[in-house]
């Protein structure tokens, strides 16, 4: 069964998720507002230019969710799927999941996001299967540290690849869509690579590589 692999910030929705779930906690006064918004900007610069100290970026989003239950995260992020979201849903995006799937194909997510923000998402996009950064809980609440590998740049390949092994599912006739120059290691692992609307630096290398290019805003 091939795979249909996604990514998810700025390819499946029309925003990031990480970035938008710091300023809604910034809206929602749940951290200081001036330098968690600073800070927060910060990162996301350093995301987009390909520099981000990915360690110190998770150290950073989970702080505030330390000792939070899993009852008031839920209902914290129920507040902000409805009104952060779902105006990032795209129907390209889900017209594209809905013909790999009528195809026959495996759905599946790989995002460096942690799960606590992204697994609702992903389940309301109709995608069941995903990997991404595991927060790491101890008597129901988070901690503000991971398990595991961050699903980014190399971790993604490292953590698909012991799915593969787990699941027993290659790589042939894969999918990877992405719209960010940070993925490029799984971009090279795949066979059809496909760039989503994307980053400078991703549009060029998709040109020189002749990978297709697509966009699910127009």
């Amino acid at each position: 069964m091939p795979l249909a692999i996604f990514d998810l910030d700025n390819t499946l929705i029309a925003g990031d998720s990480d970035y938008s779930w710091g300023a809604f906690l910034v809206a929602q006064k749940k951290v200081d507002q001036a330098l968690y918004k600073s800070m927060n900007e910060q990162f996301f610069a350093d995301y987009e230019a390909g520099t981000l100290d990915i360690l110190a970026y998770l150290a950073f989003s989970l702080a505030p969710l330390i000792g939070m239950s899993a009852s008031n995260l839920e209902q914290l992020h129920s507040k902000f799927m409805d009104e952060v979201v779902q105006p990032m849903k795209l129907p390209k995006a889900l017209e594209l999941i809905e013909k790999h799937r009528q195809a026959g194909d495996r759905l599946l997510v790989i995002t460096a996001t942690n799960r606590c923000i992204i697994e609702p998402i992903v389940l309301s996009l109709g995608i069941d299967e995903f990997l991404s950064t595991e927060p790491e809980f101890v008597n129901g609440r988070i901690t503000g540290k991971i398990v595991g590998t961050p699903t980014f740049r190399e971790g993604k390949v490292e953590r698909l690849n012991a799915w593969l092994e787990e699941n027993h599912e290659t790589l042939s006739g894969s999918y990877f869509y992405s719209d960010s120059i940070n993925d490029l290691p799984l971009l090279s692992a795949v066979d059809k690579p496909v760039a989503v609307d994307p980053d400078d630096s991703l549009r060029q290398m998709a040109g020189e590589q002749g990978w297709d290019i697509i966009s699910l805003r127009d």
